[in-house]
């Protein structure tokens, strides 16, 4: 029971998802800051916002439905900081690895998007619910491409376990180089996951204000805020363990190191991917992932297909 506690609420858990959430978000405001010229945020940055959020008074507006409004937020934090405990960070094997947690991250994962959409939902609001709706919308277009993109690294190592496709990845590395399209593909997903320039589409400011969060103030939209820099982590890591595994057979400090320096390595091709395009819009974005993406990562999947019958094991 303390080693289940410890796993869940310091590390890889909550303690450790939320001080490595405020360097992300730091690293990712900072790079994209200097990618565009900028200075960018001193290191506290992220922590003083938290700080002022949660300590400013909790307005729901007089329409919202109130339980909605307060439980979505909790549910997306917890929903992302779950997803960690199946990836694996020190070596091969996650700290809750089976065959099948590769289904249940994926899931894991979709959550946050739904908080967002019922979020802003049930505000009531005409700018929340335009958010709210382009989230559910923008969620349909790049799920597809993330989940093939997944699907084929999964089949090539004949595992439905994230810890089960690091260790064949990890223990055979000529097999990484087959899975490059695959990782371009779900890294710009990912991007469509976090809601990130050019895919900000539900909330951007200069159209609907901020979206599904336009309601949102004080210790919700902190929670929110968090979820997205636990969101940005777990999703790092899920592409890190699944195209990256490097060095997942050495001391576990070099392990960390690894894990950590990869982590920030997907998070500034992120920065940098935010600060070449500038926003697309919905059906824009819509047609990237089905014209383009979806196609890419079908070619993933025959691709692999074909490696597991041809190549020896």
């Amino acid at each position: 029971m303390l080693r289940a506690l410890f796993h869940i609420l310091i590390f890889p858990g909550l303690l450790f998802l939320f001080v490595f959430g405020f360097l992300a978000e730091y690293a990712d405001r900072k790079l994209y800051a200097r990618f565009q010229n900028r200075v960018g945020p001193p290191w506290f940055q992220p922590i003083a916002d938290f700080i002022k959020l949660i300590s400013k008074e909790e307005i729901i507006p007089e329409e919202a439905d109130s339980l909605v409004f307060k439980l979505m937020p909790i549910f997306a934090l917890i929903a992302s900081s779950v997803a960690i405990l199946y990836i694996p960070i020190l070596g091969e094997r996650a700290v809750y690895a089976f065959n099948g947690d590769v289904i249940v991250v994926l899931y894991l994962l979709t959550i946050p998007t739904f908080t967002y959409f019922l979020g802003g939902w049930y505000s009531r609001s005409v700018y929340s619910m335009i958010g709210a709706v382009r989230s559910l919308t923008q969620l349909f277009a790049y799920e597809v491409p993330l989940f093939l993109c997944i699907l084929a690294s999964a089949m090539l190592a004949d595992t439905w376990s994230i810890s089960g496709i690091a260790a064949f990845y990890s223990r055979h590395l000529g097999y990484w180089f087959c899975n490059i399209i695959g990782f371009g593909v779900a890294l710009v997903s990912l991007l469509g996951k976090l809601e990130k320039v050019p895919f900000d589409i539900p909330e951007a400011e200069t159209e609907i204000v901020a979206g599904s969060f336009t309601e949102y103030n004080g210790r919700p939209l902190a929670f929110f805020r968090m979820s997205f820099n636990i969101e940005m982590i777990t999703g790092a890591s899920l592409l890190s363990a699944v195209f990256l595994p490097f060095g997942l057979n050495l001391h576990p400090a070099a392990v960390f190191l690894c894990y950590i320096l990869q982590i920030f390595f997907i998070i500034a091709a992120i920065s940098f991917l935010r600060a070449l395009f500038a926003r697309l819009r919905l059906d824009q974005m819509i047609n990237l992932c089905w014209k383009y993406l979806a196609p890419l990562a079908f070619l993933q999947v025959l691709f692999n297909l074909i490696l597991k019958v041809v190549l020896p094991r």
